[in-house]
Parts: C-alpha cells; sequence; structure tokens
C-alpha cells in the first residue's frame, strides 16, 4: 500500500494537493514564528503545529512511493520536511525540529509514539493503558514513560496498522487479537467494549539478535551442566516440555534449545503468532489463524498439528500448548516424532501434567483418566520448569524427567532444582544445583553418542554409571 493510501485511511481524510493548504482543513498555513531562542512553545501549539506540517507533508508525498524502501523514503520527507519549514517560514530550535522530524517519520512509516521504545534495546516490554498511559518494562521492571497518544483513536490506528498485514482483524464484534511486528515480537490487543480504559496494547519485544546460551548463563539464568546436558536431550530426541508463568521466559528458552537440533532435520513449527526464531535451513513455520468476519476460515493450533504429521517432519516444535491441540501433541510425540517441543503455562512441573490432563479432557473424548495419564507419561520425558524471580530475572528452577507411572501417579524425579541462598541488595542470590540422580533416558543420550560426564549429575568423578 502506498503512503498516501495508508494515511489517508488512517487519518480518515483526503490529503489536498499541493499548493499552501494545511492538509486537509482547507485553510492556507499562514507564516508564523513558533519559538524564539529561550521561549518554550506549549503542547497544544506545538502539537497543532505538528499536525499542520504533517498535513502538509502527506500532501506533497509522491502517492505510489514505495513504503518497504525505507531508507529512501525517510530521505525524502527529511527533504520535504526541510523544505516546507523554510517555505512557511517556521522557526524551530534545533531539539524541536529534530523532535517533530522523527515523531512525523514515525507516523508515516513506523508505529508513532512506540517507535522510540521498540527501537530501545534496553526496553522488553510495551504496555498501552489508553491512550495516556504508557508504560514500559525494563531488566524485570516496570516504569512509566512521559510519552502518550493524541487520542483513543490514535491508539486504534496504530493497532490497525500492526494487525492489517497479517490478515487478522479487530473491532467490537471482534475486540481482542494476538499479532506480531515484523521482528517477531508479539503483540496482543483489547479494545472497548472488553477494556474500560480505552484501546489497551501490550508488546513482548524480541531481541533484534537472539539471545544466547553464554548470554543466559552469564545472566544466571542456568548453569553450564544444565546447557550441556539439555543439549544431550535435544540432540538424542528427548520430548521437552518448557513451563511456566507469564514472562518467565519460556520463547527464548525455546529458541536457544531449538538451535541444538542438527540442520539436516526437517522442523514444523506451529504458533498463533510466529515468533520463534530458528536458524536451521529446513523449517517450515505455519501459524493458526482467528474466523473471519463471517466466522468462517478459522484454522487452529490442533488443525495445524494434526496437518503437520502428513508433513514428514522430523520434529515438531509448538509455540504453545493452550487446548485441545494438547492430544493431538501427545499423539505426536508417542507416534514417532521423537524430540518434539512445546511451552505451557504452569506453577511447576507437575502442574504442567496435570494442565496436560485438563487440555486434552477439553477435547470433548470421554477418555479415562488413567488412559491420559498414561499418554502423558510415555510421551513426555523431561519438563524444564522457568520462573520470574521477585528480582525481575528470569531463571530455570527445576530440570525434572517424567519417569512413569505408579498407580494412577505419574512419577517425577528432579534432576536439577535452584536453590535459593539469599536475597542481596535486591538480587535473587543462588544457583541450580544438580540432584545428584541420573536420568532413565541417559541410555538414549549415549546411543546418540554423547557421553556426559558423571559430574554434570552431581555424581562424583569416581563413580560409574
Amino acid at each position: 500500500m502506498s503512503i498516501l493510501k495508508r494515511l489517508q485511511n488512517e487519518n480518515g481524510q483526503t490529503p489536498s494537493k499541493p499548493g499552501g493548504s494545511d492538509g486537509g482543513s482547507g485553510q492556507p498555513m499562514t507564516a508564523r514564528r513558533v519559538s524564539a531562542p529561550g521561549i518554550q512553545t506549549s503542547q497544544d501549539t506545538y502539537q497543532d503545529l505538528k499536525n499542520r506540517v504533517q498535513g502538509k507533508l502527506l500532501s506533497t508525498l509522491d502517492p505510489g512511493m514505495d513504503i518497504s524502501k525505507s531508507a529512501d523514503v525517510r530521505r525524502t520527507i527529511q527533504e520535504l520536511f526541510e523544505q516546507i519549514l523554510n517555505e512557511e517560514n517556521i522557526v524551530l530550535s534545533r531539539p524541536e525540529r529534530a523532535r517533530m522530524f522523527e515523531q512525523i517519520a514515525a507516523e508515516i512509516l513506523g508505529f508513532g509514539p512506540l517507535q522510540p521504545l521498540l527501537d530501545d534495546e534496553s526496553v522488553t516490554e510495551i504496555m498501552v493503558n489508553g491512550a495516556k498511559n504508557i508504560y514500559v518494562e525494563r531488566k524485570g521492571k516496570l516504569f512509566r514513560v512521559p510519552l502518550t497518544f493524541e487520542s483513543n483513536d490514535h491508539v486504534m490506528r496504530i493497532i490497525e496498522r500492526i494487525v492489517a498485514p497479517l490478515g487478522r482483524r479487530i473491532d467490537e464484534s471482534s475486540p481482542y487479537v494476538d499479532a506480531r511486528l515484523p521482528d517477531g515480537s508479539r503483540v496482543n490487543a483489547v479494545i472497548p467494549p472488553i477494556s474500560l480504559v480505552g484501546p489497551v496494547l501490550t508488546i513482548r519485544k524480541f531481541s533484534k539478535t537472539p539471545i544466547t546460551v553464554d548470554q543466559m548463563v552469564s545472566f544466571g539464568s542456568v548453569t553450564p551442566e544444565a546447557v550441556e546436558f539439555l543439549e544431550a536431550c535435544v540432540k538424542s530426541r528427548v520430548n521437552i516440555i518448557i513451563s511456566g508463568g507469564t514472562g518467565s521466559g519460556k520463547t527464548t528458552l525455546l529458541n536457544v534449545l531449538s538451535g541444538y537440533i542438527p540442520s539436516d532435520e526437517r522442523i514444523v513449527t506451529i504458533e498463533n503468532a510466529a515468533e520463534l526464531q530458528l536458524r536451521q535451513e529446513h523449517v517450515v513455520t505455519l501459524e493458526s489463524r482467528p474466523p473471519n468476519i463471517e466466522g468462517r476460515g478459522e484454522v487452529t493450533i490442533r488443525a495445524l498439528v494434526v496437518n503437520a504429521l502428513r508433513m514428514r517432519p522430523d520434529r515438531i516444535i509448538v509455540g504453545e500448548i493452550r487446548d485441545e491441540a494438547a492430544i493431538d501433541m501427545l499423539q505426536a510425540m508417542n507416534t514417532g516424532h521423537d524430540g518434539s517441543m512445546t511451552t505451557a503455562h504452569s506453577n511447576s512441573p507437575r502442574d504442567t501434567l496435570a494442565r496436560l490432563e485438563t487440555m486434552v479432557l477439553m477435547a470433548g473424548m470421554d477418555l479415562p483418566v488413567r488412559a491420559i495419564r498414561e499418554q502423558v507419561s510415555s510421551a513426555i520425558n523431561l519438563v524444564v520448569h522457568q520462573a520470574r524471580m521477585r528480582d525481575g530475572t528470569r531463571k530455570i528452577v527445576n530440570i525434572t524427567e517424567v519417569t512413569g507411572m505408579e498407580g494412577d501417579i505419574i512419577t517425577m524425579t528432579d534432576l536439577f532444582v535452584f536453590e535459593q541462598t539469599g536475597l542481596e541488595n535486591g538480587k535473587v542470590q543462588g544457583r541450580l544445583r544438580p540432584t545428584g540422580l541420573r536420568p532413565k533416558f541417559i541410555e538414549t543420550i549415549e546411543a546418540s553418542g554423547i557421553h556426559l560426564p558423571p559430574s554434570i549429575f552431581g555424581i562424583g568423578e569416581r563413580r560409574r554409571f
């Protein structure tokens, strides 16, 4: 879509032709001196001027300009911006001039007031609670930022700009949506009538350079011994579920572990909104689709899991299991697709299995609980549980093996457990320690040609397997 057409749609007006109009008001833009050295313009005056300059600029831009060539478009906008200020004898201080240009460029090429936050690498999450309240997360802590939208309609325009390229919609009949930014950052939007504070937008940013294992170790999220063990599990095709609460780092860890999958395997990823950043070449990415305005055309995670079985996958990676798709994921893990991985929300490894049982029952199948548990215990080999600590850091707190069944109970064994030793200067102190127990699937790992030293499991070097 051209710049002119997109901005016409968002502004709800047709920019007028060049010739001195103010971009839609029909009144000529008169020459004015906005500020002089030492005089601060009011916010209202500045906003009014920005809107008028932006309207004039839009009326001058080539309607057929390709916005995908952002560098060329930005250069053109800069030239027109300077030309308009000179023609209209508008005098701005250097900071005001730079600020206005960046805001106008963000409205045309980016996401308005959110663009500087998206460009700030220290910001990991952005939360918009209506037009006037914007919060960000930095290092696990929430802060309010002095940025605002012009109105709730302005927020809605930005939301629509995000979801429209994905073929998704948000309106009163469908007042919430999951989406993603071009860089893979996760987006959730909720609008009135179900939101009482105006449009609410939550963006969980993904780093432009994916977090590496070395960074996770340096952050204290995991130990080198646990990393070596998890790498061996992935390479030897152990079925893994990564569990944890919201914002605990499940998707980040799934990205890291996926990097250990050999490059000669065919990987099929299935997600609600494509977030995974796999580096292998042979990757097929599938994304679910909500129903259209007529209530048709929905493609669920469950349908994609079933379809993936016909695509000759070596590995199936599901971004998150949250509904009846759990039964198909378990079936895939039990029918020759070893090494599959997924994530699930839960409070503990034991709770992860309980949630899986509940999600299987959501499929509407009248299965005995014991039968479900047998499926779970045979399909899942390892549960890696992450937690968001009180200081905002994310850590792996449990690596737990699913060992089988005893009667009607699924048995589990902790292989690594996080031991908190204290709280120093507000920072959680502790370490992920091995329990001294070896997994039952150690033979599977060794059959893959991987031999882990006993010290990884906290066993003395002189002791033998």
